[in-house]
């Protein structure tokens, strides 16, 4: 079965987010001579190939074997050093996330310093591709589009909750902004959870009934609705694999498959086994882009003339 895709930040709208690459990636392949021993003023992931790096960061050990990541906080002193007798072989790529323009969003976040990426098998050619098509000095549109995609898979696999207090003391709307996204991710990630919705809310610094109205206003429905949403978009995956009505209700939390084809149809707006018809036929080239009314209408008035 496909894996069904969210996360933490699958809430987040892209345009919120600034990516910079701060330098060409390093194309990390170290035999037992090699030795580093520095502080960078930005964010630092790594990626390992082949061999094992060993590291000491601010004063704590850590080994990264092929299939882990690993991310070293800005303004953190870091040690390296290969003491085996394979070559060690990765990725290192300097970076900065910021949120809205001007804050560190991985900053916001309590993250395990390492990881073993559970998407390995579909991340390993694109690292390997990252590593041998990244120019020696210089950054290129499509890295910031691939390191995206790794960071964010770091991050999912990385992550352990919102920090309590911010980084920063953000301010009317930024405040306001922020305590919606944590909350908005946190349902996203968890949404067959029958009281995330609940909790998530509780932990936002606002009265309850001013946020649930920011929140409503900026993202169109209120937690409990973002969370019917989130469960049918889950949904709306699993059919699209193959999964039958009643397999893909009870994925969801849904006993009752009735219940669950009324709740589909109330939300997405046709019923489950419409979305499959209508998959089907998008797969088959005979839907396309007709699905869109106004399309529909423009080639109808075309062939009448």
């Amino acid at each position: 079965m496909d894996e069904i895709e969210g996360g933490i930040l699958s809430s987040i709208p892209p345009g919120a987010l600034t990516l910079t690459l701060t330098r060409a990636t390093i194309r990390m392949q170290h035999s037992r001579t090699w030795r580093i021993d520095k502080e960078n003023p930005v964010d630092d992931l790594l990626i390992c190939l082949e061999g094992r790096g060993e590291y000491l960061i601010d004063g704590e050990r850590f080994s990264l074997s092929p299939g882990e990541s690993m991310l070293i906080p800005r303004n953190s002193r870091f040690i390296g050093w290969n003491e085996g007798r394979q070559t060690y072989i990765g990725i290192a790529q300097h970076f900065t996330l910021d949120i809205y323009g001007r804050h560190d969003l991985l900053a916001q976040m309590k993250l395990r310093p390492k990881v073993r990426l559970s998407r390995w098998p579909l991340l390993e050619p694109l690292v390997r591709h990252y590593r041998q098509s990244a120019p020696p000095s210089s950054v290129t549109l499509a890295q910031h589009h691939l390191f995206m995609y790794l960071l964010i898979s770091h991050v999912e696999d990385a992550f352990e909750n919102w920090r309590d207090t911010a980084t920063y003391q953000p301010e009317g709307s930024d405040a306001m902004d922020l305590a919606v996204m944590k909350v908005a991710s946190q349902i996203a990630a968890a949404p067959l959870d029958p009281d995330i919705a609940e909790t998530a809310v509780a932990s936002a610094p606002y009265n309850r009934d001013y946020f649930l109205r920011e929140f409503q206003k900026r993202v169109g429905r209120t937690p409990r609705k973002y969370q019917e949403l989130q469960r049918m978009e889950r949904a709306m995956h699993l059919l699209e694999t193959g999964i039958n009505v009643s397999a893909a209700a009870a994925e969801v939390g849904y006993a009752d498959p009735y219940y669950f084809s009324r709740m589909f149809k109330r939300i997405v707006g046709m019923s489950p086994r419409d979305h499959i018809e209508k998959v089907r036929r998008s797969r088959d080239g005979t839907l396309l882009h007709l699905d869109e009314p106004e399309q529909a209408a423009r080639l109808a008035r075309r062939e009448a003339v």
